[in-house]
């Protein structure tokens, strides 16, 4: 079992994978960090101001000046404004995802089915060349 499990993890499709999942980390911390640095930024001034990795509501009937305010008191507190942040990196990661396997699928070369090589016999209805004149099993001339 150790033998066939090293087997596995020595394919190229494994490795492939592992490159894809550190790829895709990576990129997954620009798309955060374009969307908390470059995108909410300007949504937030257009919409008065509003800085969405501050929005939160406190569980404990407290009011608090900030979200570090509340993380300091240790209180249970729904940050919905990250919540909010992190859906919009989502959606931007898995549009540039869909752009990327459209774009490798149209690159790809399509899958040209081979021409049969065989034929079945008229008579016998075993396999047999298909430039056969004569069946090998049963002798037949009608192929």
């Amino acid at each position: 079992m150790l033998e066939e499990f090293k087997k596995f993890l020595i394919k190229g499709n494994m490795v492939d994978m592992a490159v894809g999942f550190i790829f895709g980390a990576a990129f997954a911390t620009v798309v955060k960090s374009l969307v908390n640095n470059v995108i909410m930024p300007p949504v937030g001034k257009l919409l008065g101001n509003v800085d969405f990795s501050q929005l939160f509501i406190p569980l404990d009937g407290k009011e608090y000046a900030s979200l570090e305010a509340v993380e300091k008191a240790g209180a249970p507190a729904i940050k919905y404004g990250i919540f909010i942040n992190d859906v919009i990196s989502f959606v931007i990661l898995g549009f540039v995802v869909f752009m990327f396997i459209k774009a490798y699928n149209k690159m790809k070369e399509p899958e040209v089915e081979a021409a049969p090589t065989t034929k079945k016999c008229g008579e016998c209805a075993m396999e047999i060349p298909i430039e056969a004149k004569k069946c090998g099993y049963c002798g037949s001339v009608e192929v």
